[in-house]
């Protein structure tokens, strides 16, 4: 279609790589294949990181990996700005030298 979009992905191993190089490599695939991709954006980003969870949770099941992964993405169409996140990975935005919370990290301590 006509609308630019553009996928930035930061992941944060957690005893090893393995779930962070499988999430980098697989999130932007389920992403882009979702079928919500173009009228729900938010939605897409949502379903994929749960399916990329799913697939490495077989992996790592069938292969005995022991490793976690935080993530974060910002999934740009237009001028819209989707962020998701799993664990404490941060995004932070910067408008006009001042940051913008868009959202509180998963803590521990937090219900």
């Amino acid at each position: 279609d006509d609308i630019d979009r553009a996928y930035f992905a930061v992941f944060d191993g957690h005893g090893g790589v393995d779930a962070a190089n499988y999430s980098a490599t697989h999130l932007h695939v389920n992403v882009g294949l979702h079928e919500e991709i173009v009228k729900n954006p938010a939605e897409a980003l949502k379903c994929s990181f749960q399916k990329t969870d799913e697939m490495f949770l077989f992996k790592a099941k069938r292969e005995r990996l022991r490793s976690g992964t935080t993530g974060v993405s910002a999934l740009l169409v237009g001028n819209k700005l989707h962020i998701a996140w799993l664990g404490d990975s941060q995004v932070m935005l910067v408008r006009q030298g001042k940051a913008v919370t868009l959202m509180e990290p998963h803590k521990p301590e937090r219900e």
